[in-house]
């Protein structure tokens, strides 16, 4: 529903901020060609919902406050317009300034508008179309009680709460405070209740123990055709992510800690391949400079090859340009007191790296040749640094959590000092990055990269 009302509200924008421009009193006259305009609308019924997608603005639109609604909605604007611009100056269109900004301001304000009232107006859809939808909580502890308060915040869309089932003796007989009193009822009641009342959808909020001992009921739910549902926030599963999956015909309950959503990842990997094989090629004259450069400075090869740990520990081969002397990881030992970190291996004037290299470094140029293992399948632009594996044999058990995202050429915590900063804070902000990952994120992390690698902020 929100994501054909995007496309329905932008086009709505954009002929009324093209009708507002063309009844303004400007100097600059200002017409669009019929397919000038239809490529327009066209780019902004696509590029909207993509941006909606891209930053999860839909996960998060059915129950969250005002103010986060707002802000994903400016958000979301903010990236589609952007990428619309771009196209713009991309085929030279030369559209007004005036009608860009009237654009954009009608589309947030039609975009906040609707998903505000979008309560209403699914209730109001149902009033007119639809019955309500009733629901039944199997379960009268915490646990019930707080799914019970999301059902009454859920009544403008149509949902009623029925009552209760003590489903489990131990269990408190008497329903929880909430807004409406309700009944509640014994669990031998169910087939009368599934006979004589209206029941759209039971839930079941019971202990883990007890779910073997209800299988005859969601069987007797199942043979009457009653949609039923199992809470499952008994799990300890802090940081993950829960949903049904199949492997042919056996489902499966799965927990997943690290981004899922193989649509979204498989737009990141396609970005990957393209933005990589260009960059291969653009770069190319540069990066046979720096390999001569590298040659002639010092001895040994321009390549350096090491061991890292990508996606899921996985080892591969890395390359970098030799920022360091040939036997850099032969003195590595008897520089150990110097390490700064307490478990990657970083020296602020590390001896090892030479003239050049430290030029190399500054402004990241050492890193060029990664390119290829973006292209490779080893990286992605954007992601956890790739650990050496000694390091992450020293990892404590929630650090690991970093391997559970393809690692990258750039990534959260290289915006915020990069070497300067602690190697608790690395992993903090890429597990930040991993609970918070969306192609909104890898597009914002990769412009505040490029000034950064320009200026050679915070890089040893």
């Amino acid at each position: 529903m929100f994501g054909l009302a995007d496309i329905a509200l932008t086009l709505i924008a954009f002929e009324l901020a093209y009708r507002t421009r063309l009844a303004l009193p400007l100097e600059r006259v200002f017409f669009l060609a019929p397919p000038v305009q239809a490529l327009l609308m066209g780019a902004a019924a696509v590029l909207w919902p993509l941006a909606g997608i891209g930053l999860r603005v839909y996960d998060r639109l059915e129950a969250e406050s005002a103010r986060v609604i707002l802000r994903d909605t400016l958000r979301q604007c903010a990236a589609a317009g952007i990428a619309l611009i771009l196209i713009e100056y991309a085929l030279r269109l030369d559209l007004s300034r005036s009608f860009l900004a009237l654009f954009l301001l009608y589309t947030c304000l039609l975009l906040s508008l609707f998903r505000l009232n979008a309560p209403r107006l699914v209730g109001w859809f149902r009033r007119g179309f639809s019955e309500p939808y009733y629901v039944l909580i199997a379960g009268t502890g915490p646990r019930a009680e707080r799914l019970a308060r999301l059902l009454e915040r859920s009544e403008a869309f149509g949902v009623r709460l029925l009552g209760f089932v003590l489903a489990d003796p131990e269990e408190e007989p008497l329903p929880p405070a909430l807004a409406a009193r309700y009944p509640v009822h014994p669990l031998e009641a169910i087939p009368k209740l599934l006979d004589t009342q209206v029941i759209d959808e039971i839930i079941f909020v019971v202990d883990s123990r007890r779910l073997s001992e209800l299988e005859d009921v969601l069987l007797m739910c199942d043979e009457s055709g009653v949609q039923t549902r199992v809470a499952v926030d008994f799990f300890p599963h802090a940081n993950s992510e829960v949903y049904l999956d199949r492997l042919y015909q056996t489902p499966l309950l799965t927990f997943s800690a690290a981004p899922s959503d193989e649509l979204r990842l498989m737009a990141k990997r396609i970005v990957d391949i393209v933005v990589s094989a260009v960059l291969l090629v653009l770069l190319a004259p540069l990066m046979l400079l720096i390999a001569v450069l590298i040659r002639l400075t010092s001895p040994g090869p321009a390549i350096f090859r090491q061991q890292r740990c990508g996606l899921n520990g996985r080892r591969f081969t890395l390359y970098k340009f030799r920022s360091m002397c040939e036997n850099a990881e032969e003195l590595k030992p008897r520089l150990a007191h110097l390490n700064e970190k307490k478990t990657a291996f970083k020296i602020a004037n590390d001896p090892r790296v030479t003239p050049l290299g430290r030029w190399l470094r500054k402004f990241s140029l050492d890193e060029l040749p990664q390119l290829w293992n973006v292209l490779r399948g080893d990286m992605s632009l954007v992601g956890p640094r790739p650990p050496v594996p000694e390091e992450v044999d020293k990892y404590e058990r929630w650090q690991r959590r970093r391997l559970r995202m393809r690692p990258g050429l750039t990534c959260l915590w290289a915006l915020e000092g990069r070497d300067q900063l602690e190697f608790d804070t690395w992993i903090r902000k890429d597990l930040e990055y991993i609970d918070n990952w969306s192609l909104g994120l890898d597009f914002h992390i990769l412009m505040r990269t490029i000034p950064g690698v320009l200026t050679g902020k915070g890089a040893h």
